[in-house]
């Protein structure tokens, strides 16, 4: 286990606490239920914040491991899937924009189970570095609901980046 791997983990285990935040606004009576928005928003950000430092680390100090390359998609993935299906569920998004992103993250990530299984690689491009930084806007502005506009135009722009982005992907798989 290195710091990583340990950063991976913790944005898992964070996940179904950020869910549970989202979705069961009235778990005790006496809080009203924007606190637990901004819990659930807090959770998020020092959550998706470990995202960009697990990578960094592991690259910077040569701690790489196989385990890591499993771990931090999947972390993202819960991570993602937890403030989405979350918010879709208290009318925050919008239910096409949480498939459309949702879709096409289980699509790219078995596609990259087809790219490894040939013994293959495709490398995240900035352009999917960008759309990871376009959902995780979209869903702080929504989980927190401060500015509910601008919460649903970068859900939209998180939506456009995501489809853009796997288009790229699969390109790139073509010309393998």
């Amino acid at each position: 286990m290195n710091l990583p791997n340990a950063l991976a983990w913790a944005r898992i285990l964070a996940a179904p606490l950020i869910f549970l935040l989202l979705v069961n606004r009235d778990l005790f009576d006496a809080i009203h239920f924007t606190w637990f928005d901004y819990f659930a928003g807090a959770l998020f950000a020092v959550a998706a914040i470990t995202d960009f430092f697990d990578g960094m680390i592991a690259r910077l100090f040569d701690q790489t491991t196989k385990i890591g390359s499993i771990l931090d998609p999947l972390a993202d993935k819960l991570l993602m899937l937890s403030a989405f299906l979350g918010l879709m569920i208290i009318g925050r998004a919008n239910a096409w924009a949480v498939f459309i992103v949702l879709g096409r993250e289980f699509f790219i990530t078995g596609l990259r189970v087809v790219v490894a299984a040939e013994g293959k690689a495709v490398a995240a491009s900035n352009l999917g570095k960008w759309k990871t930084g376009a959902q995780i806007a979209a869903s702080l502005a929504l989980i927190v609901d401060w500015f509910p506009y601008l919460g649903d135009a970068l859900l939209w722009l998180a939506v456009a980046m995501t489809v853009w982005s796997g288009a790229e992907y699969v390109r790139e798989y073509v010309k393998l």
